[in-house]
């Protein structure tokens, strides 16, 4: 080559170093995993108790620890058996703890539960107490689940992964809302996911501890909410389904696992049943489905229950229709709208990884076949009522979204674009979190727009969190009446101070203080749910502009003279 052709060859384009920096920060995460998990959870917890006093009880609270109470005091389960019995004892052992028991309403209806809790939150006159004592016992599940995303990011991917994984999972919005009540849906995503993460550890190492564990968690879902029965099985089918699509195993190696499974395979199942018979205090009886006595005969009316329950379907409200049977993509609508968009971006990167082998872990595709087996489910339910339904999808994803997060950060050792992406989501998605609190209930992302009515309400709007609020706005005015109907039961002038109600009349507003739950607008039609359904409701007619109060409520005010409708 001669030197000329050598100046005219243009020069090679010079290889990005690592950035040293990004390592480090990797390398600290491992060294220090178990503590920075350790601050996150205390973050949330924090984040979780502050909202115990701003909030006044939600629809299904009092019904939760009236039944828990039951359990506690009564040694009986009477009032309803749709729901099992463990996060309603966690709800009522504070109050119980604190000296209050069973107030003595006889269980006879489904209002027996709401008024018997009612009754225990206004015992003594410390309501406020009461209720956050309530909700403190749901804590402990929202540690569970922490831990189960913990465990599940370093055992099947790294340190790293884990702790971001944990960080992801603690600040979701829907998350702290459901740790912050006193219902059931923070034990199921606990349990359930404990549950399949101890299966993964009992399929590998089938000793007989890892089977005692398998079957304590998964009685422990049982226990938590019925939904686990149908929630934990689609997640096994969709997990093996994917396993034997992708790794193709034999029918020689199928039949050595099988073997090695079933010695402990039976103390599993033993464990979960003594688990759940104890959760009914072992309680023995006649079964409602057939001519038998069986041990814990509750179990079994509280499935019928459910059965009958998703049978018959369930009120529903999603963008701007109604219905009683529900709508096959209420789910995923619900999952666009109330998760924060940047995770969202970081769970699409971890599928796109995943399905391109490009995470360089174990088993990228267990948590997406988590969530997709509770997906799978919910699709065909006619119960849609919100997010904290298919609250367990939460574990599956943050654990994608954190190996993902990991992944574009050892790829922005080399990409300083990819740093500025992630450093980007992580910050959107941390401070949507903090900008939210405390209404993580009513959180809403940035699809959804300013009113999200329009879109979802019910409890993942409007579950009647926000009359202690009116009543601050209220008092304020000086205001001694209110047309109101709260999508709340108790008797909340005793308990929050609300001015006497007026009935609400669904075509014309009252004159003075009218006030508006945004569930009974959309979802029951202020009362005329199943009649006139072609009559416009006067929010719909009129054109002032309401103040809105928390999230969930509307309030106008209307002089005695020249009210609309009228």
């Amino acid at each position: 080559m001669s030197v000329r052709q050598q100046k005219r060859r243009p020069p090679a384009i010079a290889q990005a170093e690592p950035d040293p920096s990004l390592k480090a920060l990797a390398a600290f995460l491992e060294r220090h995993c178990r503590t920075i998990a350790l601050a996150l959870i205390l973050i949330g917890s924090v984040r979780i108790v502050a909202t115990y006093t701003v909030f006044n009880h939600v629809f299904d609270e009092p019904a939760h620890i009236a039944c828990g109470m039951e359990w506690l005091s009564q040694g009986s389960y009477r009032y309803e058996t749709q729901h099992p019995p463990l996060a309603r004892v966690a709800a009522a052992l504070g109050p119980y703890l604190a000296g209050i028991r069973s107030q003595g309403t006889p269980p006879g209806s489904v209002l027996s539960m709401y008024t018997e809790g009612n009754a225990i939150l206004s015992r003594d006159g410390r309501y406020d107490r009461t209720l956050a004592l309530a909700r403190l016992g749901i804590l402990p599940f929202y540690w569970i689940a922490c831990l189960v995303v913990y465990a599940w990011g370093k055992w099947y991917f790294n340190p790293s992964v884990a702790v971001v994984s944990v960080f992801l999972f603690s600040f979701l919005p829907p998350v702290l809302a459901h740790a912050g009540l006193a219902t059931t849906d923070m034990a199921v995503a606990a349990f359930l996911g404990a549950a399949f993460l101890a299966a993964l550890v009992w399929v590998e190492r089938p000793t007989a501890f890892d089977a005692v564990l398998f079957g304590a968690a998964t009685g422990l879902a049982a226990l938590s909410k019925s939904s686990s029965l149908v929630f934990f099985p689609a997640i096994v089918i969709v997990a093996l389904a994917w396993y034997c699509a992708d790794e193709r195993p034999g029918v020689r190696s199928v039949a050595v696992a099988v073997k090695q499974w079933i010695p402990t395979f039976g103390l599993a199942v033993i464990t979960g049943f003594l688990l759940i018979w104890a959760g009914y205090r072992f309680s023995f009886g006649a079964v409602g489905f057939a001519n038998l006595r069986l041990p814990a005969p509750e179990f079994y009316s509280g499935i019928q229950a459910v059965m009958q329950h998703n049978a018959e379907g369930h009120p529903t409200y999603l963008l701007g229709q109604r219905s009683h049977s529900g709508f096959w993509y209420f789910y995923p609508v619900v999952l666009a709208v109330k998760t924060p968009l940047a995770f969202l971006l970081l769970l699409a990167a971890g599928v796109v990884f995943q399905f391109r082998k490009a995470l360089p872990f174990r088993r990228a595709w267990l948590p997406l076949a988590f969530a997709a087996g509770i997906l799978a489910v919910a699709l065909t339910s006619r119960i849609n009522i919100g997010v904290r339904h298919i609250l367990p999808v939460y574990i599956g994803f943050s654990v994608l979204a954190g190996a993902a997060a990991v992944r574009l950060l050892e790829m922005a050792r080399t990409e300083r674009w990819i740093r500025h992406v992630l450093l980007l989501l992580l910050l959107w998605f941390a401070g949507s979190s903090l900008w939210s609190h405390p209404d993580y209930l009513p959180y809403f992302n940035e699809l959804a727009g300013s009113e999200p009515e329009k879109i979802l309400v019910d409890s993942d709007l409007d579950w009647g969190q926000d009359v202690k609020r009116l009543v601050s706005r209220l008092r304020q005015a000086g205001a001694s009446e209110v047309a109101f109907s709260p999508f709340l039961q108790g008797d909340l002038g005793e308990q929050l101070g609300l001015p006497r109600m007026l009935p609400v009349d669904a075509l014309a507003p009252s004159p003075g203080w009218n006030a508006v739950s945004l569930s009974l607008w959309k979802q029951r039609r202020l009362g005329l749910y199943d009649e006139y359904p072609q009559v416009k409701l006067w929010p719909d007619r009129i054109e002032t502009e309401p103040e809105r109060v928390g999230k969930g409520i509307l309030l106008w005010y209307f002089p005695p003279t020249g009210i609309p409708g009228r």
